[in-house]
């Protein structure tokens, strides 16, 4: 516990209350039926190519796993070098001790965003536009739909990749609950408009 309190360690343990507090925020908009997960992705533009980032995995993971892995590696690799230094004599100072957990976390993201990637897929792809998805069904993975904040729609495009969109019932429709089959109408303002899905289209 000492450790922990100690100014030599201070950068990782802020790293440790950032990365706690994410996933507190993040379980509490999960039980009202929000993601800032959702938010994060949707707030950003999906159009430009990742670059040099591609190497983090970043575009197969959400943006919001990645940064939660890297906070996590970044803070127990410095909480770890410090233990070290401080059985070997004297521990490092915060700058040189978060250079070195900087360098060691950088692989480790690498390595845990790869991980996470193989074991919970990315159901996002932007092989194609939003827009192409007016038209197809899918089924709600996070409701209720009804007019006021939007849920998630899971589906399919013409390619066979799984899309994770926010979706709205429409003025005139029902509210759609989780698991239900509906069909994508219109999109505006990067929100999807969906109805319940005829019988002979399916899910």
């Amino acid at each position: 516990m000492e450790l922990l309190l100690a100014a030599e360690v201070r950068p990782f343990a802020v790293a440790a209350m950032l990365l706690a507090g994410l996933v507190g925020v993040e379980i509490v908009m999960l039980l009202v039926g929000a993601s800032i997960s959702d938010l994060v992705e949707h707030s950003l533009d999906h159009g430009h190519d990742g670059g040099g980032l591609n190497w983090l995995n970043v575009g197969r993971v959400p943006l919001l796993v990645l940064i939660m892995i890297a906070l996590g590696a970044f803070a127990g690799t410095g909480f770890v070098i410090q233990a070290l230094a401080r059985a070997a004599g004297a521990p490092l100072s915060p700058a040189l001790a978060s250079l070195g957990a900087l360098v060691l976390a950088v692989p480790m993201t690498r390595i845990g965003s790869r991980a996470v990637a193989r074991i919970v897929p990315r159901d996002e792809t932007y092989a194609v536009e939003l827009a192409d998805l007016v038209g197809r069904t899918g089924e709600v993975s996070r409701g209720p739909l009804d007019q006021g904040r939007p849920g998630t729609v899971r589906l399919k495009d013409a390619h066979g990749n799984w899309h994770s969109v926010r979706a709205r019932a429409a003025a005139d429709s029902a509210p759609m609950p989780t698991g239900a089959a509906i069909l994508l109408v219109d999109l505006r303002g990067g929100v999807f408009t969906a109805i319940p899905a005829p019988p002979d289209l399916g899910g």
